[in-house]
């Protein structure tokens, strides 16, 4: 008798983190759905082991397991365009999960289409913003791979997930728990929930990791100073040849040391959620000030106004999920193209919680000492001004005239 053939099942690729959820989330794709998983480990600047990770993917069940290092990806290909168009979602969040969420999906899809999958699995919550990101930017790339989130299907509390992994041999590291949800890369943290859920409650020290309190920060301000070229960031102080990553890091842990970079605000979830979020993003608001302050002395009136609506639209794209929209793509050329002559150098004052902008250079500056100067070698002619006011007026005046008849 011919032996059977071993049935061949179809393949799923897991967003891993390593945590509780995504480890369970393993062993229960296999038992619910039948499949193999994929497990996909990647690093854009967070703590922790990808080694580790990738070990207990296997030891779990993972048919496969990769671990990428992109940081230097993420770092280039969207902090760099979202610091070019000063990204702040509400003029307050400087996106850095929404912003990390397109490349994960990305690489997510490109694996899938490696190892001939036709699923795609996260561990997103019902409740969140990252679901709508991820589904939305796979739908973008590969329209024709199925999403599972299990989080989203599963009615289990971190007790019952617990309880499953010891009852399915799933090893997993079981540490005290956290009060709060936190996230991370290496443009911000984010930190909700517990008592954060308290609108009027001030957050506890405990809250922030990346940040000392601004009243035991140094008592002597220290000056930095950003060099710009075509809109972003090349080197800091005496250095000008610099990576993009190594400034951010540098100025995550020099406005840390400041106490600066401390963001608490209500945010409108896409989700239709008001949430109370908490973050940390000394380099990113450092930066993002700089540039913008850099921009208003090389860009027209008429540019930089009109860019800031480019900047809400931009930051409201990312936030929503669609960074591999055409739109989005529309806005960018608009933006790559505003940063052509943003050269030049910024001084930033970094004291007790605040970074200050107090000088700026640029080989393109619109700024003239010789016409804003009211000190002698004056150039501007003052005669015009009398014919300047009555032109600009006369809109005005011709409306007086005719509604007083």
């Amino acid at each position: 008798m011919a032996a059977r053939a071993k049935k061949v099942r179809d393949k799923v690729v897991l967003a891993y983190s390593g945590g509780l959820d995504t480890s369970v989330a393993i062993r229960w794709l296999q038992q619910n759905y039948d499949l193999d998983v994929i497990a996909v480990s990647i690093n854009v600047g967070q703590p922790g082991d990808l080694q580790e990770a990738v070990d207990r993917a296997l030891q779990i069940g993972a048919v496969q397991a990769y671990a990428f290092d992109a940081t230097e990806d993420f770092v280039k290909d969207y902090i760099g365009p979202s610091l070019k168009a000063n990204a702040l979602y509400m003029g307050t969040y400087p996106l850095a999960t929404s912003i990390a969420r397109p490349l994960i999906a990305r690489i997510m899809v490109d694996i899938a289409k490696k190892e001939g999958a036709k699923f795609i699995a996260h561990g997103c919550t019902a409740k969140g913003n990252d679901q709508v990101r991820f589904d939305v930017s796979i739908a973008a790339l590969a329209p024709e791979i199925k999403i599972i989130a299990p989080m989203r299907e599963w009615v289990m509390t971190r007790e019952d997930e617990i309880e499953y992994a010891r009852k399915n041999d799933v090893p997993i590291k079981v540490k005290k728990e956290c009060p709060y949800s936190t996230d991370e890369n290496i443009w911000g943290r984010s930190c909700e929930c517990g008592i954060l859920e308290d609108a009027m409650e001030e957050p506890p020290k405990d809250a922030y990791e990346w940040t000392v309190d601004p009243a035991d920060a140094p008592d002597k301000p220290e000056y930095v100073d950003i060099h710009f070229k075509k809109g972003l960031p090349v080197g800091i102080n005496k250095s000008k040849k610099m990576s993009m990553t190594d400034i951010v890091k540098k100025l995550n842990q020099l406005g840390g040391k400041h106490g600066y970079g401390r963001i608490d605000h209500i945010e409108d979830r896409l989700v239709g959620i008001k949430s109370r979020e908490i973050y940390e993003s000394p380099a990113a608001m450092i930066l993002i000030n700089a540039h913008k302050d850099l921009e208003k002395m090389v860009l027209t009136k008429d540019v930089f106004s009109y860019k800031r609506g480019i900047e809400q639209r931009f930051s409201e794209l990312a936030y929503d999920g669609l960074w591999f929209s055409p739109l989005m793509e529309a806005l960018t050329a608009f933006i790559e193209k505003t940063q052509e002559f943003i050269d030049g150098t910024v001084r930033v004052k970094l004291y007790k919680g605040s970074a200050t902008i107090v000088g700026r250079s640029s080989p393109y500056s619109l700024y003239d000492t010789g016409l804003a100067t009211y000190a002698e070698g004056d150039q501007f002619n003052h005669k015009s001004a009398e014919g300047f006011i009555y032109v600009w007026g006369l809109p005005l005046r011709s409306v007086a005239k005719a509604q007083k008849k």
